[in-house]
C-alpha cells in the first residue's frame, strides 16, 4: 500500500465514516464530481461542498471496475438529522444496483439521487459513497423504488443488514468516497421537491 493510499484510508477513520458507516475503508477511493471537468466540484475524502454544488447528479463516477463485474452504489447521511443526534442515520440518499464496471447508466436506479439537505442549524453532515462489488445479480424487482419526490424508505437505511438482503453478505466495498456540506440556500428546494 502506497503512503498516498494510507493516508485516503486513515480519512475515513478521522472524520468517524469507520465506524460510524463501515467498519473499515475501503480498497480504493472513487472519483466523483458535479459540473464540466474544467471547474468540475470534487468530492475529496471529507471536504466542504455546498447543498447548490451537489443538487444535480454527479457528471462523473469513476472506480477502478471490471468490466466483467457488477457493482451496487451507495449514498447515505449518517448524521440525519444531525450528528449529535442522528436517529435517522444513513438516511439514503441515492442507490444505484447491477452497474456492469463502472458505467451507471446501464445500472438500475432503487433509489432516485436526492441532493444533500441538511436542517438549519445542525452543523456538517457527511455524505458517503460506498461501491460495492457484486459476485450476483440483484433482482432489482424485489426492490422498494425510492422516488426523489419522497422521504419515505430513506431514513435509518442500515447498509448492514440491506446487503445480506439483497445477497452481499461477503461483498467487498472496492471503493468510496465523502465530503461535508450544512444548510444553504438550495435545502428549502430539496424539501419542497420531497413532498410530491
Amino acid at each position: 500500500m502506497s503512503a498516498t493510499q494510507a493516508g485516503d484510508q486513515a480519512a475515513w477513520s478521522v472524520h468517524g465514516v469507520v465506524p460510524d458507516v463501515v467498519p473499515s475503508a475501503p480498497a480504493a477511493t472513487a472519483t466523483i464530481n458535479w459540473g464540466p471537468s474544467a471547474s468540475a466540484v470534487q468530492c475529496n475524502l471529507g471536504n466542504e461542498l455546498t447543498p447548490t454544488q451537489v443538487a444535480d447528479i454527479p457528471t462523473n463516477v469513476m472506480w477502478s471496475g471490471s468490466n466483467e463485474k457488477l457493482y451496487t452504489l451507495l449514498l447515505v447521511d449518517p448524521d440525519a438529522p444531525s450528528r449529535k443526534e442522528p436517529k435517522f442515520r444513513n438516511w439514503r440518499h441515492w442507490t444505484i444496483v447491477n452497474i456492469p464496471g463502472n458505467d451507471l447508466a446501464k445500472g438500475e436506479t432503487i433509489a432516485e439521487y436526492i441532493p444533500s439537505a441538511p436542517p438549519e442549524n445542525t452543523d456538517l453532515h457527511r455524505y458517503v459513497f460506498l461501491i460495492y462489488e457484486q459476485d450476483n445479480k440483484i433482482d432489482a424487482s424485489t426492490q422498494k423504488k425510492l422516488t426523489n419526490r419522497s422521504a419515505d424508505g430513506r431514513g435509518g437505511f442500515n447498509v448492514a443488514e440491506w446487503l445480506p438482503s439483497v445477497g452481499g453478505s461477503n461483498w467487498p466495498l472496492v471503493a468510496g468516497n465523502f465530503y461535508a456540506a450544512k444548510w444553504d440556500a438550495h435545502v428549502p428546494k430539496v424539501y419542497e421537491q420531497l413532498k410530491g
